[in-house]
């Protein structure tokens, strides 16, 4: 059986999991969840299907990373968890809190909705198609290939995270972009909704991203019945990055910590 890797932070029972977004890794979320942790949480930071160094698999779908969620935390013998998501994460942690309502003690999605939404990451995935680690031997002169698809430095940087040596003067991708290169559409779907989810929703929405709009919010109200949206300031679809405080103080309110 495939197992997800996951990197656990603190200890006790009371579970929190992290669920990073597409083309991330859980160690984007280490600093978060070491705060979480040194506040009474047992953190788990989760690396999905064909990304860091969760297995590879050519079934890359919301339902399958619902159900690998689900077996990660029957193995985990994690009865319920507080669930955090951050983009393709949230929508993940949505399709699972409608699939495994009572394995959710509180939900956070980050700057996501459930609709469907145009794909915005066909460069990136060219990008990362394009590199030929049999001539490229650098992390220098795989940003320099990436910035022919990529302009902006720290979205290139964010990718660069995904680089490691398999031996001396050999890079690969820890992502799996033979995948990935041809799922867009797949990370970009409406989360197809069948019932209300009844337990508390929190909402996080950077002030500058447009991932949620104000028509989303009616969507969101009507099937996440105790959801509320709050904005962070500063911020855009990287928020837990770009206003770290404020993104953990209201999370610290809202899970009451």
């Amino acid at each position: 059986m495939n197992n997800l890797y996951s990197k656990i932070l603190g200890k006790g029972d009371k579970h929190l999991i992290i669920l990073h977004g597409f083309l991330g890794m859980s160690d984007n979320w280490k600093t978060h969840g070491n705060i979480f942790a040194k506040n009474g949480f047992k953190v788990h930071l989760l690396d999905q299907r064909n990304h860091g160094r969760s297995f590879w698999d050519k079934e890359f779908n919301y339902d399958v990373l619902a159900e690998d969620l689900f077996i990660y935390m029957d193995e985990q013998n994690i009865k319920n968890s507080v669930l955090i998501g951050h983009s393709m994460g949230g929508k993940t942690a949505m399709e699972f809190s409608f699939k495994y309502p009572e394995k959710i003690k509180k939900l956070i999605i980050v700057d996501i909705s459930p609709k469907k939404y145009i794909s915005s990451h066909d460069k990136i995935l060219a990008g990362l198609s394009s590199i030929d680690f049999k001539l490229i031997k650098t992390r220098k002169e795989v940003d320099n290939q990436l910035s022919k698809y990529v302009t902006e430095a720290q979205v290139r940087q964010f990718l660069l995270k995904n680089l490691y040596w398999i031996s001396t003067g050999q890079l690969a991708l820890r992502l799996n972009i033979s995948i990935l290169k041809n799922s867009s559409n797949e990370i970009s779907r409406q989360i197809e909704i069948h019932k209300g989810f009844n337990k508390p929703v929190l909402f996080l929405k950077g002030e500058n991203s447009d991932y949620i709009l104000n028509e989303d919010m009616k969507v969101i109200k009507k099937y996440f019945l105790k959801s509320k949206i709050m904005i962070i300031r500063n911020s855009g679809h990287w928020l837990h990055v770009e206003n770290q405080k404020d993104f953990i103080n209201t999370i610290k309110i809202f899970l009451k910590f």
